[in-house]
C-alpha cells in the first residue's frame, strides 16, 4: 500500500510492515490521504518500546515527536499529591509529544507502553520541515491538537458538576467511541487493557468510589469487567447512565 515507504529494522516489524497495521479514522494516520500518509511514514526511525517502558517523562526537555504504529500508550502526570493522575489513552495512528515538538517547551506528560508498541521516532527539526512542506499533514496535525484540547476542556467543565457515577459512564462510553471494536451479540469492547485504578485516574475520583460506579453498572446489566477488559452489553443504557443525548456516538 504505501511502496515508498521504509522498511522496518526489526524482524517482527519486517513481517508486518506495512499489510498489517491498521488505524483507527480519527487518528492521525486514519485521516491523512494515501500519499501523505506515506510522506509521515517515511519520516524518522523505527523503535519498539516494551510493555511499561517510559519513553517521554514530564518536564524533560527532548526534541522529538513519537508517531505510534501499533499498540496503547498510556499518558500520565504528576498530581499536587505526589501522585499519579492518567490523563488520556493513545493509540496506533496517533501522534505523541507534538506539542513539545513544535514549542520546544519541557514535556507536559510523560507517556509509557501499555504493551508492545511500535512506532516511528521523528526528531522535532525533521516534523517541522514535514509540517512546512506538506500541508495535508499540518491540517491535520493541527486539527487533532485541537481536538485533544477540546476534549479536554469538555471534560473539566462537565466532570465539575457531575457525578462519579456519571463520569464513569461518559469515560467507558468515550473510550468505547474511540478505540470500541463489535464483541458480538450488541456488545462492544473497549478494547484498552486498563487495570481500574488507570481507569479511577481517567475518571479524576478515588478508586473505592469508582469500584462502586462499576459494580453498580454490572449489577444493571450495562457492562462486565475483567481483568484489563471492560465488556459494554448495553450501550443504549450506558449513554443514559452517562446523561448524553440520544444520538451521541
Amino acid at each position: 500500500m504505501w511502496e515508498e515507504a521504509p522498511t522496518p529494522r526489526s524482524a517482527w516489524a519486517k513481517e508486518t510492515w506495512p499489510g498489517t497495521f491498521q488505524w483507527p479514522p480519527h487518528s492521525v494516520l486514519g485521516r491523512l490521504p494515501a500519499s501523505s500518509r506515506a510522506e509521515i511514514l517515511k519520516s524518522g526511525h523505527f523503535r519498539e518500546y516494551s510493555r511499561e517502558e517510559t519513553f517521554i517523562r514530564e518536564d524533560d526537555r527532548t526534541d522529538f515527536v513519537v508517531l505510534l504504529l501499533q499498540g496503547w500508550v498510556k499518558i500520565t502526570a504528576a498530581t499536587e499529591n505526589g501522585g499519579t493522575a492518567l490523563l488520556a489513552i493513545r493509540h496506533g495512528g496517533d501522534l505523541v509529544g507534538e506539542l513539545a515538538g513544535l514549542d520546544s517547551e519541557p514535556r507536559s506528560a510523560t507517556a509509557t507502553a501499555a504493551g508492545s508498541v511500535v512506532a516511528k521516532m521523528i526528531r522535532a527539526e525533521e516534523f517541522l520541515s514535514l509540517l512546512r512542506r506538506a500541508p495535508d499533514v499540518h491540517q491535520v496535525v493541527s486539527s487533532t491538537i485541537g481536538a485533544k484540547l477540546r476534549s479536554a476542556t469538555r471534560r473539566h467543565v462537565e466532570f465539575g458538576g457531575c457525578s462519579v457515577a456519571m463520569r464513569v459512564a461518559r469515560v467507558v462510553f468515550e473510550l468505547q467511541r474511540a478505540y470500541g471494536s463489535d464483541a458480538g451479540q450488541g456488545a462492544r469492547s473497549v478494547g484498552i487493557p486498563l487495570t481500574q485504578p488507570e481507569l479511577a485516574g481517567l475518571v479524576g475520583a478515588a478508586e473505592p468510589t469508582v469500584h462502586k460506579a462499576l459494580r453498580e453498572l454490572r449489577q444493571r446489566g450495562i457492562l462486565d469487567t475483567g481483568y484489563r477488559s471492560l465488556l459494554i452489553r448495553d450501550l443504549v443504557q450506558l449513554q443514559r447512565a452517562a446523561n448524553l443525548p440520544a444520538g451521541s456516538s
